[in-house]
């Protein structure tokens, strides 16, 4: 089993270029991806595919902080026609004014579509650099999501040996229901008027209501069957994502264990299936974040 919960980062430094990829990794009911940073176009297209081959489910935030170090990473733009129609009215002002009216270079930066500072395109060289310090960031993620799924595996199945062992105790005590619903009959009759002890077919009605209602076996035959798909599911070495179906095989298991708890006739049986309630809660609480 795999988490869904991870975090990657990794620090790089190269040739006009320095900056850091992160990537944290959280639960979601699908493939989520969520991108911050200096846009790459197509090459965050890539990023994604190449997490979500490794990642069914989950949602990524991977954050990019890149600087571009030197001046030969930048474009700069100047709209010379406007420049030019800014210090001819510049010079008219002066004219009108009697004294020189200037402009500096920061104030010329202050003025939109004057001049403009665009970062130029990445390089191919700088494009495969970034793509491998994405990947070591991905293969950080993927290492902590596989560990952090064998320590949630091996709390499951604590949780699933005390299910069993409480099955098994059920399974021995549900032996000795029919002496429960014996003593119930007797005491009935012994408490009932004449005309219905009279009604023998009544009775018989509510014997065989009683030991229908009692019975277990289905449920128990049901539960242990459950349990057996969900330790195949959690134990073999599955490509895809099995986290959905241990969240639906508890439901079935916790079902079950409900059913028996209304049909019990013995306060022991109640408090075991209580025990395997409680016990699927916790193992719904883990497989919440498997992948």
């Amino acid at each position: 089993m795999k988490s869904m919960t991870g975090y990657g980062e990794r620090s790089f430094e190269a040739p006009g270029l320095r900056g850091r990829i992160s990537i944290k990794s959280l639960n979601h009911r699908f493939f989520d991806w969520n991108y911050k940073g200096m846009p790459l176009g197509e090459v965050e297209n890539k990023w994604r595919v190449l997490a979500q081959k490794r990642l069914k489910r989950g949602r990524l935030d991977v954050a990019l902080d890149l600087t571009v170090l030197g001046p030969f990473g930048w474009e700069i733009f100047i709209d010379e026609e406007l420049l030019r129609k800014i210090f001819s009215t510049l010079e008219k002002a002066s004219s009108r004014l009697g004294k020189t009216v200037n402009l500096s270079a920061d104030n010329l930066f202050r003025i939109p579509q004057v001049i403009e500072l665009k970062r130029k395109d990445l390089s191919a060289e700088a494009v495969a650099f970034l793509e491998k310090s994405f990947k070591e960031a991905l293969s950080d993620v993927v290492r902590e999501r596989s560990r952090e799924g064998r320590a949630t595996g091996q709390q499951v199945k604590r949780h699933l040996r005390r299910i069993r062992q409480a099955l098994k105790r059920i399974e021995h005590l549900a032996k000795k229901q029919p002496l429960f619903i014996r003593e119930k009959l007797e005491q009935r009759v012994k408490t009932a008027n004449a005309d219905l002890i009279s009604q023998e077919g009544k009775m018989g009605e509510e014997a065989a209501y009683l030991a229908q209602r009692a019975d277990i076996a289905e449920e128990i035959l049901r539960l242990r069957s459950h349990l057996d798909s969900f330790e195949k599911l959690a134990g073999e070495d599955m490509e895809e994502p099995v986290g959905k179906m241990l969240d639906f095989i508890s439901q079935e298991i916790f079902r079950e264990a409900n059913t028996i708890n209304s049909k019990s006739q013995d306060i022991n049986i109640t408090n075991g299936s209580l025990a395997i309630k409680g016990e699927v809660e916790s193992i719904r609480q883990h497989v919440q974040n498997i992948e």
